[in-house]
């Protein structure tokens, strides 16, 4: 089986073994098809799009009778991805954070600045007549990790009452789910090859 280089900005290129004409079988045709159609840069440029997004949250009532308040500018980052090249061709998508917190006791104000990540993993999949599909697992709370920093203690106790990490965590994993469901992130997760190469044949 020839050995082949998946460098970023072209296809494989086989390195002729054997065979001169450097025929493969139809299985080693399709697992390089995949890698290639499913390669990291593919993915970064498809998620890209998030890249500079910037959103806000709240005020919203926490802690003991809600009286705390709080509220967020956040910024997502550049994404990174690491890809796995297994039995399933699968992602890890590593999202930046960078997030603004205010929290308002009416008598007292504290800030903190949240600096985090927010983990995808991504599979390859393939359906039915001829496309490849790229799953997102449903981001969950869990997936979002987040660093709070106070300048005081007493801020620092604050925030663990008024459970601002977990809400930070929450509401940032319900806004990914949304932002991936968007036509312009579905649809690039979506490849139709069996379209795609009746439109390339079209005279």
């Amino acid at each position: 089986m020839g050995a082949y280089d998946t460098r970023p900005g072209g296809p494989p290129e086989i390195a002729h073994q054997g065979s001169g004409d450097g025929y493969i079988s139809y299985e080693e045709f399709g697992r390089r098809f995949l890698e290639y159609a499913a390669s990291p840069e593919r993915i970064a440029g498809a998620f890209g799009q998030l890249t500079g997004t910037a959103f806000d949250f709240g005020p919203i009532g926490m802690g003991p009778g809600r009286l705390a308040k709080v509220s967020a500018q956040v910024q997502l980052g550049e994404p990174r991805v690491r890809r796995h090249v297994e039995e399933a061709i699968s992602f890890e998508l590593v999202i930046p954070l960078d997030v603004d917190l205010l929290l308002d006791l009416a008598v007292d104000r504290h800030r903190f600045h949240v600096e985090g990540t927010i983990h995808l993993h991504l599979t390859v999949r393939t359906a039915a007549p001829l496309r490849v599909l790229i799953d997102i697992a449903e981001p969950r709370p869990g997936d979002v990790h987040v660093n709070v920093a106070s300048a005081t203690r007493r801020g620092q106790l604050l925030r663990i009452l008024a459970s601002v990490d977990h809400e930070i965590r929450r509401f940032v994993a319900r806004y990914i789910s949304t932002e991936i469901r968007r036509p312009h992130i579905a649809a690039a997760r979506d490849i139709d090859v069996a379209r795609r190469l009746d439109d390339a044949w079209k005279l």
